[in-house]
């Protein structure tokens, strides 16, 4: 039975941070990027017998900023005061330079803050944000460019057995090659299932329209950072020429509200995209999602699916989750309730306060640096 005083204020008591270095299953690289490992940085906030958690995917450097700046920020905050205690953080990073690392530390505390108010009041953080929804629809996102076509077809195609009705692929490393890697995807999924590209940013204006008019043909609708994200005019090219079903997306690198109103005002996509790790934590997120709402745009969560499936069942404009295969094979392996898709959703647990989320602190050990 709770016990809290719902009126009373419930000090933070100590904020630890820690980091998890998990090698991929495979190498992996994407138009303009390639890795072979993932860096989690998770937080545990406590106050009044409970602890929250909350992480980010992240350089280390991410978690010696959280040590040394923002816990003592954060010690002796109300912890039924979120809000408050994200601005007292983006007030603390300001000689440091908030996008970047300094936003993704903050959405680290962010999260594990609200997963402890949800943890004191006893209540799944979707109940405590207010639900519009009872699950999250997901997209299989994978699909690298490194992987061969037999891995590409057998991943992709799998996701679509499974009754996920929309996948994506990454694109941009070998322009050339990329029509026929499309052409092997559609083959492997079906004419039914949704198939999406992501370039990251690879691709030339130029190169890009005449890849989508290809991509087309093949029954393409959604096309992910055609070109660099940091080209509004580029991308807002791509959104009035793309053919008709094609839409343009981007954003999943924006830290602050600035950037996100910025891309929203040079009407550069048609679905805008934001991460949690990324965007100050589920403060920032539920503001984009407010800037979204107010433009009657759609917004699709990037990655971390563990972390979005309960705020983005209480937000109004949200489309859909990437369930990213990287993410969810760290996330099932550290985490006891991290999510399975059912029937191409996502569901929050209710039976579980918070995220839901149990560390799985011995299984994490051998990854700890």
């Amino acid at each position: 039975m709770n016990t809290i005083n719902k009126s009373s204020t419930i000090p933070i008591e100590s904020l630890t941070v820690s980091a998890y270095t998990v090698p991929t299953d495979a190498p992996e690289s994407d138009g303009t990027y390639a890795w072979d490992k993932t860096t989690m940085v998770l937080v545990e906030a406590a106050a009044g017998g409970k602890t929250g958690l909350g992480y980010s995917y992240a350089d280390t450097a991410t978690a010696r900023l959280i040590h040394d700046h923002l816990a003592g920020v954060v010690r002796g905050c109300d912890a039924m005061a979120v809000p408050g205690t994200w601005v007292a953080m983006s007030q603390a990073v300001r000689n440091l330079g908030r996008p970047g690392i300094s936003s993704m530390a903050i959405a680290a505390v962010d999260t594990a803050l609200w997963d402890l108010k949800a943890r004191l009041l006893d209540l799944p953080l979707v109940t405590l944000l207010g639900a519009v929804r009872d699950s999250a629809p997901v997209y299989g996102s994978g699909g690298f460019t490194s992987y061969s076509v037999e891995q590409l077809q057998k991943q992709l195609g799998g996701w679509a057995a499974q009754g996920i009705p929309r996948v994506k692929m990454k694109i941009g490393r070998e322009p050339p090659s990329d029509l026929a890697r499309v052409r092997a995807a559609r083959e492997a999924i079906g004419k039914e299932t949704e198939l999406f590209v992501d370039a990251n940013g690879a691709y030339s204006r130029k190169q890009a329209l005449a890849q989508a008019e290809a991509f087309a043909e093949l029954g393409v609708t959604w096309f992910e950072e055609p070109v660099s994200s940091d080209d509004l005019d580029g991308l807002r090219l791509l959104r009035d020429r793309a053919p008709a079903g094609m839409e343009i997306t981007a954003g999943e690198y924006g830290y602050d509200l600035v950037y996100f109103h910025r891309m929203l005002e040079a009407g550069a996509v048609d679905v805008l995209q934001a991460d949690v790790t990324r965007c100050m934590g589920i403060t920032g997120l539920l503001r984009v999602g407010a800037l979204c709402e107010a433009r009657s745009l759609p917004l699709s969560a990037h990655c971390a699916p563990s972390l979005h499936v309960h705020p983005c069942c209480a937000l109004p404009p949200f489309r859909h989750l990437e369930y990213f295969h990287d993410h969810d094979r760290i996330e099932h392996m550290l985490f006891d309730g991290a999510p399975t898709p059912s029937e191409g959703s996502l569901r929050p647990d209710l039976a579980r306060p918070g995220l839901g989320l149990e560390f799985k602190r011995p299984d994490a050990k051998r990854f700890a640096v």
